[in-house]
């Protein structure tokens, strides 16, 4: 297993509000997209994955309607 730092964002859909919720943790998982299938399990999502130059994965992320972004750094 690996261990993550993950940040998720949620971006606030309300018109002339840019902040957005931010979880910070870390987390042993072996496979980050069945980390996310599990996640998100019952809502209609779709991911678009980047692999950063410093080794950082980011998916961006529809889900149900709502955008959201989880990092995922190794530690």
């Amino acid at each position: 297993m690996k261990c993550y730092e993950t940040v998720w964002e949620i971006f606030n859909q309300c018109a002339n509000n840019q902040m957005r919720d931010v979880f910070i943790e870390e987390i042993e998982i072996e496979d980050i997209e069945s980390y996310l299938q599990e996640k998100f399990k019952g809502k209609e999502v779709t991911f678009e994955r980047t692999d950063m130059p410093d080794g950082t994965i980011i998916y961006d992320i529809t889900a149900s309607g709502m955008k959201e972004r989880c990092s995922f750094t190794e530690i």
